[in-house]
């Protein structure tokens, strides 16, 4: 197991196909501080997996907020994997432990950048100590089936993206992304089960459900896997996964939904079906939330040869919510990646991305009646458009430097807000 730039404990089974590298020989050991003469493998190979890793961005502004400034924020990740199997315990069995800490601030709130996804992924959900990941699976039938129980991150599983931008557009799960007022991206688990059924020359099938409650948002220094009150309903996700091979080119298809049972306020009608910004009274009160999502990988070019540069992949991603409870409602990213740019850096990589978040067409019809009714001015939102390019360096096994050059069109989806110019640095160390 490794470490995933923005924290997230990845799972080479789990991978579809290899970001980096294109050798035959055996791979390097992955860590930073090396194999401690030996031991961490043998201690893999008994069953027993240790993970440290440590992210940090930072991002400063040439154009765009109220402000020119910099920001620093990090991650530090500890987890250690326990495979039941090895361990001669239970055939099929895996135990995932995982603490995150968070630390640092955000320069799209430090400078008043008014972006509705942040230009430092790694920041948010509250810089603390928390439990990440405490679950168990169990494979079945020889890996046709597989389940998974406990604390669980919703992105792990569905519309599960890696994290190598560092704008947030272009980072993990896309639902959560765009829903984050109920859908948690990592560091935020859930107690949550996930079935899951692997289809032989084909992909796979799988569901979970998941425990929707706000107050896992509310966690203060909290290691331990602590059950909350106050839960709202189920959150419902399902992913159809098609993994086809072109002439030995990897790609990845996946097909996704979700339903959440909570009871949720309309966004902009009132109890008695007015405008409720005109009117004043509550937000209409209705049962259930939902969307749906598509995320597509693909290689398209291979080298042959173990000793050539040159691995590109294309990607999209793209999510629809629904009108009626999602201020945001759309967000659609899509991209390259592009491994081996030189011959004498093999290692390194480079993205580009471009992609936009869309305000809900009915928030911003409300905010044209606050103008029109005098109580205004309001900005009048619609697409917000990110773009990111970033080039990485890996110096030493473990360690990637990544600098990058963001562009943010229209931030907070309005032009009353001036175009972002941010440069930043993402540092990732797998210890």
């Amino acid at each position: 197991m490794s470490v995933c730039a923005g924290g997230q404990v990845a799972h080479a089974a789990d991978l579809t196909f290899p970001s980096r590298g294109t050798g035959t020989a055996p791979a390097p050991v992955p860590w930073l501080f090396g194999d401690w003469d030996g031991a961490r493998t043998k201690l893999s190979n008994a069953g027993i997996d240790f993970q440290f890793g440590y992210t940090s961005e930072i991002a400063g502004n040439a154009t765009g907020g109220q402000r020119q400034q910099a920001a620093y924020t990090d991650q530090w990740v500890f987890g250690t994997t326990f495979d039941l199997t090895k361990l001669g315990v239970v055939p099929g069995g895996t135990v995932q432990v995982t603490w995150t800490d968070r630390n640092g601030s955000n320069l799209s709130d430090d400078a008043r950048l008014g972006t509705l996804q942040q230009v430092q992924e790694v920041f948010g959900r509250g810089q603390t100590l928390r439990l990440t990941q405490f679950w168990y699976d169990q494979k079945f039938i020889d890996g046709a089936a597989d389940w998974k129980i406990g604390r669980i991150t919703f992105g792990e599983d569905f519309a599960s993206f890696a994290c190598d931008f560092q704008n947030l557009t272009f980072c993990g799960a896309q639902p959560g992304n765009l829903v984050g007022n109920y859908i948690y991206n990592w560091p935020v688990s859930q107690w949550a089960t996930r079935l899951k059924f692997n289809l032989q020359g084909f992909g796979y099938f799988q569901f979970g459900v998941f425990d929707a409650n706000p107050n896992y948002l509310k966690v203060q220094q909290s290691a331990l896997p602590v059950f909350y009150s106050g839960s709202t309903g189920i959150l419902i996700p399902a992913e159809l996964a098609w993994l086809p091979k072109f002439g030995g080119l990897q790609g990845s298809y996946k097909f996704g939904g979700w339903y959440d049972t909570s009871t949720a306020p309309d966004v902009v009608t009132d109890i008695n079906g007015n405008p409720a910004v005109l009117s004043g009274q509550p937000l209409l009160q209705s049962r259930g939330r939902y969307g749906i999502y598509v995320s597509f990988l693909q290689q398209v070019i291979r080298p042959s040869r173990a000793d050539s540069a040159g691995t590109l992949s294309l990607f999209l991603n793209a999510t629809m919510a629904d009108r009626r409870t999602s201020t945001t409602d759309y967000q659609i990213a899509g991209g390259l990646t592009y491994t081996g740019p030189f011959q004498s850096r093999p290692e390194d990589d480079i993205g580009f991305a471009i992609g936009t978040t869309h305000v809900n067409s009915r928030v911003a019809w409300s905010e044209e009646l606050q103008n029109l009714a005098g109580l205004g001015p309001v900005a009048v939102q619609s697409n917000e458009y990110a773009l990111e390019l970033y080039y990485t360096w890996r110096p030493l096994t473990g360690l990637q430097i990544r600098p990058n050059i963001q562009y943010v069109i229209d931030p907070g989806g309005t032009t009353a807000n001036p175009n972002a110019l941010v440069f930043g640095l993402k540092t990732v160390a797998n210890f």
